[in-house]
Order: C-alpha cells, then structure tokens, then sequence
C-alpha cells in the first residue's frame, strides 16, 4: 500500500511540474492541478491512511493512538481541494481573457518563430 501511494506521489508531483514548464497556459494550469493532487495525496498519507479505524478518540485517559485514525490531515485536504478548485476557476478565466486580448495561449504572449 505505502509503495503504491508513494508511485502516485511521485507521478503526480512528476508530470505536474513537467507540465509547468511547457509554454502553453492550459497546460500550465493542469500541471498546478496535478501538483496540488500530488501535495494533497502527500498529505493525506502523512495521517496514516487505516481502514475500520475510527477517527477521533471514543473515551479520556491513555489510549494507543496508533489505533486511531488521525482527522487533521483529512481535513487539511478537504480545504486544500475546495481551494485549488477555485484558484483552478480563476486561472481557467484569467487565461480566457488573456487569450481574447493577446492572440494566442503562450505563457510570455508570443507566438514561437517557425
């Protein structure tokens, strides 16, 4: 299971900033997309993903918190996604508007020389 999330981590982090670097704006924009995907994955699993465990403590006293899940990374990416969903929006509007008033989709707003 820890394998298999850290490829994903890594994938995801991977083809986001691989997508940052290119010179269109769309792509820009998904390559933050995936990035934040990756983070939130990344900080989701810091919480130690268990299934059937329960995530706050039932009872006072010592208690194994091993045995718990922990809440304040699933809430951290529960945020994380409601933000980048609108930052995602706004920047999907702003590369409309730039689109409509430079011409063209490239991150520095010239066309490459061919």
């Amino acid at each position: 299971m820890e394998a298999v999330l850290a490829i994903a981590i890594g994938i995801l982090v991977a083809s986001g900033v691989w997508l940052l670097l290119r010179p269109r704006t769309f792509q820009v924009i998904i390559g933050l997309a995936l990035l934040s995907y990756g983070v939130n994955l990344f900080i989701f699993a810091m919480g130690r993903p268990r299934t059937g465990a329960p995530p706050v403590l039932d009872k006072a006293g010592i208690v194994d918190t091993s045995l718990y899940a922990d809440p304040v990374p699933q809430a951290l990416v529960l945020t994380a996604i409601v933000i980048s969903f609108a930052t995602t929006a706004l920047f999907l509007v702003v590369m409309i508007a730039l689109r409509g008033l430079t011409g063209t989709d490239h991150v520095d707003g010239k066309e490459p020389d061919r």
